[in-house]
């Protein structure tokens, strides 16, 4: 009232009602700007706090959630690269090139430029191995690029590239870089997949066209040869892997897979009849079949048929093969299958234990030389991931070749073992036969028959 009494005595009528014409729009311009500060301030939150995905603040989070976008190519992994992409992808093998348009799994546009050279061949830190891969380009489709390859051809289904170079004409490593990852890869698409295959090799996918078959119903192009543009919904690049000759469920929960799982896959390709060994109970009149492993080179058994005759005394039914001299791989197959008990020296044809039948027994002979951890990782785990019955025979220095070919201080492990790989392979693996001792190895034999027992 007394505010109002000095307004009075101070202006004028006509002052006092333009005064008050101010007023009332200085209030309507006020009112304007807060009503528009407080539409406009959960916006300004959201972009400027930092997001809390916490149960104490669920109102913050879900006003703007976390956008992230998965990278097309993942290349952290030591031992292999792998690029998934969904969208649309050309792929142009004459240059080794993939184009893809691609987005997230929210459906969201990826707009990154990024590019990527992908060797599709799972021994990444062997530079040996690597230097005679084929190089895949990955990268963006651009769609204001006039010279980017066109479609030919249009596929429904999702393609696989991998490569056969590398150290692929060795049987393990056939499976342990190739095989058993393509498994891994492929198997869960029910073969409607079809592989793209760099550093084709006929006589390697020949061989191995029974497996390849069993997991793609479609042909197999040899893309280094391929002037056609291959357009798919979905690509991989590269092959999963995990260990050597094995499978660890644990790293694919989405697929959870075991070494047996590929053991029956393998079963089912070849049409093998046995899941079990013979079961040695009762008076069963049926020997327990022994193979074999027989080597013609390196690491030879230099008295195989004093071997086998033992075993024979013992009551087995000896087989002696030597692995990729039969040309019928399935044929082959049925026999490794039809075995109940195997053994050879550590290399590459211990790898067809992969066909013996769950429960069977594996021995690996041990060469002499402190080789014991490449046994280990090379056949000895993958054998009990097969369910197989795992013994070991592990030479001395008097059953090894090398005692006649080098004085025991010129052969001594550690020393060798310093110079490195190389020279440890080139002395115990590559120059190094085996002479068994009969008597002492009866024992481990005899174990295995115990073991069929059980």
């Amino acid at each position: 009232m007394e505010y109002n009494k000095i307004l009075a005595r101070s202006f004028s009528h006509s002052e006092r009602k333009k005064i008050g014409y101010w007023a009332i729009g200085a209030c309507l311009v006020v009112t304007l700007l807060t009503s528009f500060a407080l539409i406009s301030k959960p916006s300004y939150l959201a972009t400027s706090l930092p997001i809390h995905t916490s149960s104490s603040s669920p109102h913050i989070s879900s006003m703007r959630p976390e956008i992230k976008l998965t990278p097309v190519c993942n290349v952290l992994d030591p031992r292999f690269d792998i690029c998934e992409i969904d969208g649309h992808i050309r792929v142009h093998g004459k240059s080794s090139t993939v184009l893809y348009s691609t987005s997230s799994a929210r459906g969201i546009s990826s707009t990154r430029n990024e590019s990527w050279r992908i060797k599709p061949y799972a021994r990444k830190p062997d530079n040996s191995a690597m230097a005679v891969v084929n190089e895949i380009l990955v990268k963006p489709l651009l769609v204001n690029d006039l010279n980017q390859p066109n479609c030919s051809t249009y596929h429904t289904v999702l393609a696989v590239i991998f490569s056969v170079g590398g150290y692929a004409g060795n049987h393990y490593h056939a499976y342990t870089d190739i095989l058993v990852p393509l498994f891994l890869t492929s198997h869960r698409f029910n073969q409607q997949v079809q592989f793209l295959v760099t550093n084709f090799n006929p006589y390697w996918i020949s061989k191995y066209k029974p497996i390849l078959n069993h997991l793609s119903k479609y042909p197999i192009l040899d893309i280094d040869k391929e002037n056609d543009v291959h357009c798919y919904p979905s690509v991989i690049v590269g092959l999963e892997f995990h260990k050597d000759l094995t499978i660890d469920p644990l790293k694919s929960p989405k697929h959870p897979y075991s070494m047996t799982n590929f053991t029956r896959f393998l079963r089912n390709t070849y049409s093998l009849k046995r899941s079990s060994p013979l079961k040695m109970r009762g008076h069963s009149k049926k020997p327990p079949r022994l193979l074999i492993v027989s080597r013609k080179r390196t690491r030879k058994f230099t008295n195989e048929d004093e071997i086998a005759k033992m075993a024979r005394s013992l009551g087995y039914e000896v087989i002696v093969e030597e692995p990729g001299v039969t040309k019928n791989a399935t044929r082959f197959a049925q026999m490794v299958n039809s075995c109940d008990v195997m053994m050879g020296v550590h290399g590459a044809g211990l790898t067809n234990m992969v066909l013996l039948p769950p429960n069977a027994v594996f021995i690996q002979i041990v060469p002499w030389g402190g080789l014991e951890w490449v046994c280990r990782v090379t056949f000895e785990e993958p054998a009990k991931d097969m369910k197989l019955k795992y013994l070991e025979y592990k030479i001395t220095e008097n059953e090894s070749s090398l005692i006649q070919q080098y004085p025991l201080d010129h052969a001594d492990p550690g020393s060798i073992r310093k110079q490195g790989w190389h020279a440890l392979r080139s002395v115990f693996l590559d120059n190094q036969d085996v002479n068994i001792d009969v008597e002492r190895f009866r024992p481990t034999l005899l174990k295995a028959l115990e073991l069929l027992h059980v």
